[in-house]
């Protein structure tokens, strides 16, 4: 069977207790205490680093870099394979430590025992020739995504993955098999050229750009891929196609015989109304099928919304038909559909993956029902129509219930900017903003809080939700938030401490803003707090380093920038086209830029890519910036925000509050010791890579391996 990588399902709470309490109780005391044991002999205990590198994947994924540098060789060697075997998923500050960290102990040849999103942060110009073509097939498995801050470093993947090719214009099956998810930063033309096994790679991308969708149908309309000619296409072979089907476009699906379609269709219905697919994902094919199908009919006006019902009063047992958007247009569903069928059928109406145009419809109907305002336990129901409501219907709501915020405020629910009305709703009924509540919501919805929400969270409450993922802040919370931070831990005990659990408020980039320049207006840490961290020796992480306020970042010296990154200063070399770190750099004489080793070469984007086998054309390859949301228009609505990390729920929502404490720093106290340090609570999305024979679209060229649990939803698979 092929499945895509599914939802990370909330922990059980024996999932993240069975490996041994005294394990965890271990690893947390450790994290409550990071400089008191074994940093006084120059090195972790021994059998403390033995439990490091048996921990599970879940413990693994709160990886820190300033105690592991004081693991020996041989126990970093175990750690990183650890890793590797349990698929764990680390983020960019921290692999981009940790591939220092395997270099200076000489682990780097070891590659292929090491994690795939590890190898993209390697030295690449450290390769043996010999080795090409087995690092760059283990790499490519890897999630380019994390060099999104990295562009010297992921231009240098590319450049080094064509150096490995033998160079033909036009990719052959091996040459896909040996490029992975690279191939998702190829042009349109080299896709719709590849060879078909494309269809492959392109399984793995998280999304694709306007153009790489229309190369996708070109290259399927042609009939060079197994599928063969669309007329010819069958329920298997789009089951096969596993995502890649939700962007067939309107013109294809008009070619297909009506019952395969209708097959297809019913499969991805039930798929998601059974909570196996996103409805975003099911939403863009539904759109595009259902516009193919009102072309064929030759009367427009069957889909007048004016028209009286012609096609049957809709009955609770319609809705449990997978077809029923196929029977029922939008004009019909609201001739159709009664307010007392409405009323007690919500649920299994808005399961099905509305168009927008129909979701517009039932919101009117809502509005009818309820004029004012939908009740509360209605409310649960309807967070993929959340998007539609305006601030001023939003405050004819009532939330008296935290469950009614994690709902409306869930990745597919409300939009970023009505985050601050659903949650004035809660605190105008005595709700209160929790440390659990915002690790449920995610620390993305923390920047669309509005400044007095975000003050009137009390500093006990913002220590126990730690270290939360703020990258997707505007820049008017910037200040704001480190403000805040700055409240909750400055009672740490070290500044080590302080660091691991202010590192994300430092000052993030905004996904998806313009880029940053030395003018751009930033929140985040003032000149003062990073001095004081690179005196107290903290190894900033590159990552974190390109988000600082690019204007803060003017005012260090070239000794505060050394010292604060430490041994992560090479790094500088992955990231010199960054926009903060160019700024810097065209600020520096040419003796600074030559202490730093970046004196020579352009700053371009490829000036990191040194190959001793020359220059091969990287014509293949564009640089574009794929959404991280569908608006309204388009299939899905979408905050835009990453996904709230639904992982962490049902433990924070479950364990009283002691055990949370445990789990954090280690006491029921605020002690800060363990900011998503090795002991915090994260997705456990550890599903091992699937096996060569699985089905799939290539025949006879291997399979790729997929990549673990990046994206959610599955996609109905043939039989086995």
């Amino acid at each position: 069977m092929w499945t895509l990588p599914g939802p990370c399902a909330g922990h059980h709470i024996g999932a993240l207790v069975n490996p041994g309490l005294a394990l965890l109780v271990s690893l947390t005391a450790h994290c409550s205490h990071p400089q008191a044991e074994g940093a006084s002999q120059g090195g972790l205990d021994t059998g403390r680093a033995d439990l490091w590198a048996g921990a599970s994947a879940s413990l693994l994924q709160g990886f820190w870099c300033q105690p592991a540098s004081q693991l020996s060789r041989d126990q970093l060697a175990a750690l990183i394979r650890r890793m590797a075997t349990q698929h764990v998923l680390l983020r960019a500050w921290q692999l981009s430590c940790l591939a220092n960290l395997a270099a200076r102990q000489g682990l780097q040849g070891d590659f292929e025992l090491h994690p795939p999103d590890l190898l993209l942060f390697y030295n690449l110009t450290q390769v043996e020739e010999a080795d090409c073509r087995a690092f760059i097939r283990r790499a490519a498995q890897g999630d380019t995504k994390l060099l999104d801050n990295l562009p010297n470093q992921r231009a240098a993947l590319q450049h080094r993955a064509l150096t490995c090719l033998v160079g033909a214009p036009r990719l052959s099956a091996s040459d896909l098999l040996l490029l992975g998810v690279l191939v998702c930063d190829m042009d349109a033309s080299s896709i719709a050229a590849a060879d078909p096994h494309v269809l492959q790679n392109l399984q793995h991308c998280p999304r694709l750009t306007t153009a790489q969708q229309a190369a996708l149908n070109r290259l399927l309309a042609s009939g060079r891929t197994v599928l063969g000619p669309p007329g010819s296409w069958n329920l298997e072979g789009l089951q096969a196609l596993g995502p890649l089907a939700s962007y067939i476009s309107p013109g294809l699906w008009m070619q297909l015989q009506e019952a395969v379609g209708l097959d297809f269709f019913r499969s991805i219905v039930a798929a998601c109304r059974a909570g196996q697919l996103r409805q975003r994902d099911a939403r863009r094919f539904v759109t595009n099928f259902l516009e193919a199908k009102s072309k064929a009919v030759s009367s427009p006006s069957k889909r007048d919304t004016g028209r009286p019902c012609v096609r049957g009063n809709i009955t609770a047992a319609t809705l449990h038909d997978d077809l029923f958007l196929v029977r029922y247009d939008c004009g019909q569903l609201e001739s159709c559909l009664g307010s007392r069928v409405l009323r007690a059928n919500l649920d299994p109406l808005l399961q099905h993956p509305l168009p927008a145009e129909c979701q517009q419809v039932v919101k009117a109907k809502l509005a009818r029902v309820y004029p004012g305002g939908v009740p509360e336990e209605q409310l649960r129901l309807i967070p993929s129509l959340a998007y539609l409501y305006s601030l001023s219907e939003i405050g004819q709501w009532h939330i008296t219930s935290k469950d009614t915020v994690m709902t409306l405020l869930a990745p597919d629910g409300a939009l970023e900017n009505q985050t601050e009305a659903i949650l004035q709703k809660f605190l105008d009924h005595n709700g209160t903003i929790t440390g659990a509540l915002l690790v449920a919501i995610g620390g993305s919805r923390l920047c669309w809080m509005s400044p007095q929400q975000i003050q009137a969270i009390r500093p006990s409450e913002f220590r126990l939700a730690g270290a939360l993922d703020i990258s997707s802040c505007p820049q008017t919370r910037k200040n704001v938030l480190f403000d805040k931070a700055r409240e909750a831990f400055a009672s740490a005990s070290t500044t080590d401490t302080y660091y691991r659990f202010m590192r994300p408020y430092l000052g993030e980039t905004r996904a998806g803003a313009p880029p940053l320049t030395a003018a751009t207006p930033l929140g985040g840490a003032p000149v003062e707090e990073l001095r004081h961290l690179a005196q107290a020796n903290v190894s900033m992480d590159i990552d974190t380093f390109t988000n600082l306020n690019p204007r803060v970042l003017q005012s260090l010296s070239l000794g505060n920038v050394t010292t604060l990154l430490g041994p992560n200063v090479g790094d500088l070399q992955k990231a010199r086209s960054h926009p903060i770190i160019s700024s810097w750099l065209r600020s520096l004489n040419r003796s600074a830029l030559s202490e730093l080793g970046l004196d020579t070469g352009p700053t371009g984007p490829t000036s990191s890519a040194h190959s001793t086998t020359g220059t091969p054309s990287t014509t293949l390859w564009t640089r574009h910036q794929v959404p991280t949301s569908e608006g309204p228009g388009s299939t899905a609505p979408s905050s835009g925000s990453p996904p709230a990390h639904l992982g962490y729920l049902p433990l924070a929502m479950a364990l009283p509050a002691g055990l949370l404490w445990l789990l954090y720093g280690g006491t029921p106290r605020p002690s800060w010791g363990h900011p998503q340090g090795i002991c915090s609570m994260v997705e456990d999305c550890t599903a091992p890579a699937p096996h060569a024979g699985e089905q799939g679209l290539a025949r006879g060229a291997g399979r790729l391996p997929r990549p673990r649990c990046r994206r959610q939803g599955t996609w109905p698979h043939p039989p086995s």
